[in-house]
Order: C-alpha cells, then sequence, then structure tokens
C-alpha cells in the first residue's frame, strides 16, 4: 500500500520550472522548524500561502525522517560543504515538488501501524495522505544518499469571477 516509489522525479519539464529554492538543514531537530519557516517564506513568496498547510506537514515529516533514519549519529554535521540534509522546493505552474536529500542509500520504509496513539511511526502515511505522489530515488556522483520527493498538484489561478447581471 504505502511502497514508496524507487524511482525518479515524476515527468515534469525541468525546462518549465518556474521557481526553486532550497536550504541546507544542520543534523539537529530544530532544523525541522528551519525547513518550516523556509517553506512559509518560500511559498509567500510565491503566492502560495493558501498550500502552506499540507506542504508544510509533509515537508516536516521529511526533514524529521531524514534527521532521525538517515543521519549518523556518530557522524553529525559533515560541514557547511556538504550539509547531511538539503531542502528542495520547485515549482512548475501546476505543480510544486519538494524534495529532501538525505546521506543515506537507504529506501525509506513506510511502517503499517495499527496503533493510533503511538508517537512515531506514522509518517511516510502522512506524506502519502497529504500529497498527491512521492517517491525516492538514490543520488549519483560524489552527492550519494537519497532524495525522498512529494508532489503536489496546484490548481491554475482563474481570473476575478464573472458577474452576470441578467
Amino acid at each position: 500500500m504505502l511502497e514508496p516509489l524507487r524511482q525518479g522525479l515524476p515527468p515534469l519539464d525541468p525546462a518549465a520550472v518556474s521557481d526553486a529554492a532550497s536550504c541546507s538543514l544542520p543534523a539537529r531537530y530544530e532544523a525541522v522548524g528551519d525547513a518550516r519557516r523556509f517553506t512559509r517564506r518560500t511559498l509567500d513568496q510565491w503566492e502560495l500561502g493558501d498550500h502552506f498547510d499540507d506542504i508544510c506537514l509533509v515537508v516536516s515529516e521529511l526533514v524529521t525522517n531524514a534527521l532521525r533514519h538517515a543521519v549518523p549519529v556518530a557522524g553529525g554535521h559533515t560541514g557547511e560543504q556538504n550539509p547531511p540534509v538539503r531542502l528542495h522546493l520547485m515549482r512548475w505552474t501546476e505543480r510544486l515538488v519538494c524534495a529532501v536529500r538525505d546521506p543515506s542509500q537507504d529506501s525509506p520504509i513506510a511502517r503499517d501501524s495499527d496503533d493510533f496513539s503511538a508517537e512515531s511511526g506514522r509518517g511516510l502515511f502522512l506524506v502519502d495522505s497529504f500529497s498527491d505522489s512521492w517517491g525516492w530515488h538514490p543520488m549519483a556522483g560524489t552527492l550519494g544518499g537519497k532524495l525522498v520527493w512529494a508532489l503536489f498538484r496546484l490548481q491554475p489561478h482563474a481570473g476575478p469571477a464573472s458577474v452576470s447581471t441578467e
């Protein structure tokens, strides 16, 4: 049911990206708040603030999972040149992709949990529930690690409603 898609981003023309923003996140749990603030500022700049709640929830879960499961505890922060976690937001006309890069090659694993009082274990279920699709793929080259992404469909902005005076 919640098997992650081990594939690249959905087929979207990279030349059609209208906006993109990214930020490095340190290997500490306070970085989740940093990611939320970065997401808020970015969505406000792109005039997508009305999508903040769902996107912010997904960003929080993806960043938390990266910090909890993908950043080596002993290694900690690997330096400013190669931060352990990076958040990317990319906007197309009718789509927005949130992607979190981390240093682990391990597949994200969605746990089936019937215990709704549990304080953890439902992050990828929430990502699956609030985004239109999600997946992951390993990074190539010297970066290593993986990229976990979630896609949101955006409704095109309609012009002002016409008022009939009949």
